[in-house]
């Protein structure tokens, strides 16, 4: 087995080189003048009726799109407005129902932008009926020059903004108002729009009085059912987002078998620390002293024995895992764990946890890995992230942590059903569970999230009923099932890659990824929201060790610009010829905004790697063209979901490896490159210092090793290569640990 090294060197920065791109119609397209005459109609309506509201000031006004669309396909003239461009104004953005996914994007602006939208759309409409017949198209709007014969300034229009309105008019189906559809007959955790006003004072207007212990952020409180239905009422546009505050808890299977257990385990010593957040602890089990415990329950909500199971179930997996379940041995050893009980068995205040955890991970800096089997039985919503999972994207954009979050579980006999909150986190570490053979549980919840995402993120083994997981309760020795099973042994894996090897977060997830892909070419999307990637290797030599025929290597970097780059990989060559297939997974924690609705993470990074071809322009391994072809998609076709996954926070990209697999050409440049492409949805210091890791494997196709010849180039080419041997990391580890007594 070889070594994973990890290469350090200097990422160069560049910026993005041409301004925004000429708006153009695509190919075949039409616009007449009864849809832009349509679109003023629609305008007129939404001044007439944000003018009689008296709430706030301005309008939220919904643009409904022909398809999902790309941040370039998206209005630029219509409701621009003192110099700020549309996209600034954004407050909301969804997905239609029906078979054919098309994007609903929410504004908030004032009312004199809404006329201001009207003037400009009569204005084009002249021009549109006077110089082109009522209608225009493609080949008449798009060559260069092609307006210039018009007196522009006679129709009181600039040329520049008659072409946006014409193409804007294109992209759109029609403006409107969104108005809440949701049947909640519970205490909600509701979520407003932004209108830029005091939400207490905003709601006070209409009656309903709301108190600081109410309030997440400052859009996002809890109403009960009488208040929520007083808003339904009086200002149902209002509502952007709104979830059933109390859920039950995801079901988890147990077998009443239990064991009196007598097991010996030595007290802990050095080992790292991973954070549970849970149910209660009991600390009469064996490995208690493995466990600080910290109960952040109600005193006033009553405790039943069935509180401590889950809890110490999931503890009992990160402490002591593979002594008691010795086919799951990973040889990550045992960790100390610092275990917070926030939730009782039977249900749990969605609302409270959220204000527990932001407590909890401000006061316990030094822990960098958190385990959370907690889920919902409520279905996730299609169109926005949960409030839960929102908060925990927030803690580990800004805090260098990362969550390991149960996929949740059904009931066997249940239908299909999606993941429940929080496994609808973007950042985190989200894991399904599957048999001993690696097929879904069938208790297993499926993702993905907001239609894109691939979530779960991988599998693990989280017991079945012909082959159940050993866990520790209050009573002694159980047998479980159920994803919350299968978290516990990702938390252990990551701690031991970031606090024991010393990895970073986003080289650390990206590498569990990575290996649970392995070179599978899984191209089935069902199975994928299942599964997620694929499932983690159970050896922990797995991951940080790769077979004699592969070179695998690690580089983190920080995006500071547009472009992110490295042209200085020295592949080697053997009869000038590259004998390698190669594949890289990406990782970065980005922003992300909960009431951008479906449009939820804030920074693209995109990853290209591969040669440096005669044009000395990088030819990359998966043929990705999206800094040569911005204006193309959305990528939610079917194809580039597979390929590109833009907007994801994960890119794995990848060549086929097969027994025919060739040797690839060497160019003129013998080297190989990566760029790193940035790209910011809303603000544009979002991506600003945002960290990425990414892992590289190079597979030798005749099975030769020749990782010595790649670490020796490579330190030619002034990268400093550091071998990652687990027996030297435990060993730092180990005397960074050491108590000094000073005399």
């Amino acid at each position: 087995m070889n070594d994973i090294l990890q290469l350090k060197g200097r990422f160069e920065q560049k910026s993005r080189d041409s301004g925004p791109p000429v708006p153009n119609l695509p190919k075949g397209a039409v616009v007449t003048s009864s849809k832009i005459e349509s679109l003023c109609n629609d305008l007129i309506e939404m001044e007439r009726f944000w003018s009689t509201q008296t709430i706030f000031n301005g309008g939220l006004v919904s643009a409904y799109y022909i398809k999902i669309a790309a941040k370039s396909n998206r209005i630029s003239e219509f409701l621009s407005y003192k110099g700020k461009a549309p996209n600034e104004a954004i407050v909301g953005a969804k997905f239609s129902t029906g078979k054919k996914k098309k994007h609903i994007i929410t504004h908030y602006v004032p009312i004199e932008a809404i006329k201001e939208a009207i003037s400009k759309g009569e204005k084009a409409l002249k021009v549109l009926n006077a110089e082109f017949g009522s209608k225009i198209n493609d080949s008449i709007l798009n060559p260069k020059g092609s307006l210039d014969h018009i007196n522009f300034q006679s129709y009181g229009i600039t040329k520049s903004s008659f072409r946006k309105i014409i193409v804007d008019s294109y992209y759109l189906e029609r403006f409107d108002i969104e108005n809440s559809d949701f049947d909640l007959k519970k205490n909600s955790i509701v979520t407003i729009y932004d209108t830029g006003n005091d939400t207490q004072a905003l709601l006070n207007k209409l009656g309903i009085k709301i108190f600081n212990d109410q309030i997440i952020n400052d859009t996002t409180i809890l109403l009960d059912t009488n208040y929520l239905e007083i808003l339904i009422q009086k200002a149902p546009y209002l509502i952007s987002m709104a979830t059933e505050n109390l859920t039950e808890l995801a079901p988890s299977d147990f077998i009443e078998t239990f064991h009196s257990d007598t097991s010996i385990i030595p007290k802990p010593k050095d080992e790292p620390i991973i954070g549970v957040i849970d149910t209660l602890f009991d600390e009469r089990v064996y490995y208690s002293d493995w466990v600080e415990f910290h109960n952040m329950i109600d005193p006033h909500i009553p405790i039943e024995p069935e509180d401590y199971r889950h809890g110490t179930a999931v503890s009992s997996l990160i402490v002591d895992g593979p002594s008691i379940n010795p086919l799951l041995d990973d040889g990550c050893g045992r960790f100390k764990v610092r275990h917070f009980g926030v939730a009782t068995q039977r249900a749990f205040n969605s609302f409270t946890i959220i204000r527990s955890i932001k407590e909890i991970i401000a006061s316990n800096k030094d822990i960098r890995v958190w385990n959370l089997s907690l889920g919902s039985n409520e279905e996730t919503n299609r169109n926005f992230i949960s409030a839960e999972a929102a908060i925990l994207d927030q803690i580990q954009f800004e805090n260098d942590v990362i969550f390991v979050i149960a996929g949740t579980n059904k009931k066997s006999s249940e239908p299909e059903k999606r993941i429940g909150a929080p496994a609808d986190s973007i950042n985190s570490m989200i894991v399904n569970s599957v048999s001993l053979d690696k097929q879904p549980a069938d208790y297993t919840r499926q993702g993905v999230v907001l239609s894109f995402f691939t979530k779960p993120d991988v599998s693990y083994y989280g017991g079945t009923t012909d082959n159940y997981m050993t866990v520790c309760e209050p009573l002694g020795k159980a047998y479980v099932t159920g994803t919350s099973y299968a978290a516990p042994w990702i938390a252990r894996k990551l701690s031991y890659l970031i606090d024991i090897i010393g990895l970073s977060k986003e080289i650390a997830k990206a590498l569990l990824i990575d290996s649970a892909i392995g070179w599978q070419n899984n191209s089935n999307f069902e199975k994928l929201s299942l599964i997620g990637h694929g499932v983690v290797p159970i050896r922990i030599e797995d991951i940080i060790q790769s077979p004699d025929d592969e070179i695998r290597f690690l580089v983190t970097g920080v995006s500071e610009k547009y472009d992110t780059f490295n042209y200085n990989f020295p592949v080697p060559i053997h009869n000038d010829k590259y004998p390698y297939v190669a594949k890289a997974t990406l990782c970065y924690f980005p922003k992300c905004s909960r009431n951008q609705g479906v449009d939820y993470t804030n920074t693209e990074l995109d990853i290209y790697f591969g040669r440096i071809n005669n044009k000395d322009k990088l030819d990359s391994i998966n043929k990705n063209k999206q800094s040569i072809e911005e204006e193309t998609h959305y990528l939610y076709e079917e194809d580039a979901r597979k390929v590109f996954r833009k907007w994801d926070n994960i890119k794995h990209i990848s060549e086929k490896y097969t027994p025919k697999s060739q040797a690839k050409k060497v160019y003129e440049n013998r080297l190989w490159g990566m760029s790193i492409k940035t790209k910011e949805r809303l603000n544009a210091n979002d991506g600003e210092n945002i960290r990425f890791g990414v892992v590289v494997t190079l597979k030798e196709i005749n099975g030769v090793n020749r990782i010595d010849d790649f670490i020796q180039q490579c330190s030619l080419k002034g990268w400093l290569v550091n071998r990652i041997n687990v027996e030297n990391r435990i060993d730092i580890y180990q005397t960074a640990n050491e108590s000094i007594d000073f005399e």
